[in-house]
């Protein structure tokens, strides 16, 4: 089977994200237009947020990061017959456990939504909705979790093309379902947004048989197997338990953004949701597309004990994400509220909406590259089995944005919340710099190629910054989307150039 090279895969990957991501933008215009940022909005999102927590615990996070390293070792060390048993018994034992939550959060649903959104309390017209859009949603999670775990079999297997789609699937089902909201709800008397609720669960039923398919053909589809907790598999849930508390603590932070938020003006959580959206762009192509990369590359040169090539892989990833995430971070400052106006100001999200949003976008981005400085470093830690060092860091990340979200919500509203989150990340990314030069994946001189590196960017960036403050005013008679184009085409364009006058792009991202 012929390897991939790092960017090859980095290219792979982030162009079909990128994909997903559009159709993703797609998706939330039509939510903006038909929900805007109102009671329904505020009820769906609420249930979707549910399953994605516990499937960033499951498969996608922490169980990923403890199996890929693993697979890795057992695969290298006695072949892909002991490796496979692994992967069969850890995917019995992931969706026996998850059938098992499903069946109790679907009996305590009324008590879980309380939780996790207090506020709605005073609204209950919000959180009967809620509470029916959840127990529809919830099931979506045995099935996602299964496909990001056959996805990162697909990943360990150097293929990394299908797996990268399959947010294109869930994009275009929930599109479908909210184009459908005006019919369904007069026609039906269906609850506002239950037709997204339902394209949620066929989009994962779609997202199975697709990778079904993928893993059957490439002869790498697990059988399932009764779990017998061999050694390879109680070294791995001994790493799954240690990496599940660092995403315990994430999914916490979450929770407690969710709850704060819902106490402050209903909108709040909408305008914080399409704020984040924006910031997923880059941060959801680049972070995921690094992450899935990074993760099974850097497990086989531990397995190696050379450190080379991990300083090599380290220092190409940070490369890669300091071009795109520092104009990205600078963009988002200058024109933030032109981009929400010109992506969601349509229909029920009015421009009050737009401005609120529009905040909210500055303040996140402010922690862009520190997210994804985390990204980056954390699948060296993982892959180098210290997941241990990560619970740590999360743990302290987690008690900063409380601590933070406590003391500037009651000033700022729901900015602070987004810039607590922002303040949290870069000193997690901070923290993770320091422990990756002193424990010698990342050295003194990666340090001053990465420093010059950046330092062009950031004039390549000055000038994109210069061009949309002077352009910004010429085009505010517009319509907010054509503002947005015009923006993006000529700021992007100028980027670009000067970007490579300086000779600031990373060679390897064009022919690596």
């Amino acid at each position: 089977m012929k390897v991939i090279s790092f960017g090859g895969a980095f290219r792979q990957i982030s162009v079909l994200t990128g994909l997903s991501r559009i159709f993703g933008f797609l998706r939330d215009v039509v939510f903006a237009g038909i929900l805007g940022a109102g009671p329904a909005a505020d009820a769906f999102l609420v249930a979707l947020k549910l399953p994605n927590m516990f499937r960033r615990l499951t498969a996608e996070g922490a169980l990923a990061n403890a199996f890929v390293p693993t697979f890795a070792d057992i695969r290298k060390a006695d072949g892909a017959g002991p490796a496979m048993t692994l992967a069969a018994e850890v995917q019995t034992s992931l969706v026996a456990a998850l059938i098992c939550l499903v069946i109790i959060a679907e009996i305590f649903m009324p008590s879980i939504i309380m939780v996790l959104a207090p506020g709605f309390v005073a609204t209950p017209d919000r959180l009967d909705a809620a509470i029916m859009l959840a127990r529809v949603t919830f099931p979506y999670l045995p099935m996602i979790s299964l496909v990001a775990f056959w996805a990162a079999i697909a990943n360990a297997h150097d293929r990394f093309l299908i797996p990268a789609a399959m947010p294109l699937i869930f994009n275009a089902c929930l599109i479908s379902g909210a184009l459908i909201i005006p019919v369904a709800t007069g026609f039906l008397a269906l609850e506002r947004a239950m037709p997204l609720a339902v394209s949620l669960l066929v989009a994962g039923f779609l997202q199975l048989c697709l990778m079904f398919f993928v893993l059957r053909r490439a002869r790498v589809l697990p059988h399932w197997r009764w779990p017998r907790i061999t050694n390879a598999a109680r070294l791995m849930w001994k790493r799954f338990l240690t990496a599940s508390g660092g995403a315990i603590a994430m999914q916490i932070n979450l929770i407690v953004d969710l709850v704060l938020a819902s106490l402050l003006p209903v909108g709040a959580i909408s305008w914080l949701y399409y704020a984040d959206r924006i910031v997923q762009l880059p941060l959801g192509v680049i972070g995921i597309a690094l992450g899935t990369a990074l993760l099974p590359r850097l497990s086989a040169q531990f397995r190696e004990k050379d450190i080379a090539p991990v300083k090599a892989t380290l220092l190409q990833a940070i490369s890669f994400a300091a071009f795109f995430t520092i104009p990205a971070t600078a963009a988002m400052i200058a024109i933030g509220p032109q981009i929400i106006t010109g992506l969601f100001q349509y229909g029920a999200f009015t421009a009050d909406d737009a401005r609120s949003s529009g905040f909210a976008l500055a303040a996140y981005a402010v922690g862009l590259s520190g997210h994804l400085l985390v990204k980056i470093l954390q699948a060296a830690f993982y892959a180098a089995h210290r997941a241990g060092f990560m619970l740590l860091v999360s743990t302290g990340a987690v008690a900063c944005n409380i601590a933070l979200s406590l003391v500037m919500m009651p000033v700022f509203g729901h900015i602070g919340l987004a810039l607590a989150t922002s303040i949290s990340g870069l000193l997690a990314a901070f923290v993770l710099m320091i422990a990756v030069v002193k424990a010698d994946y990342f050295d003194g001189a990666s340090l001053i190629l990465i420093g010059n590196l950046i330092a062009r960017i950031a004039v390549a960036t000055s000038v994109m910054v210069l061009c949309l403050t002077m352009l910004a005013p010429l085009v505010a008679g517009l319509a907010g989307a054509l503002q947005l184009v015009i923006l993006v085409v000529a700021g992007g364009s100028g980027y670009l150039v000067i970007a490579k006058i300086l000779q600031a792009i990373p060679q390897q991202l064009i022919r690596g």
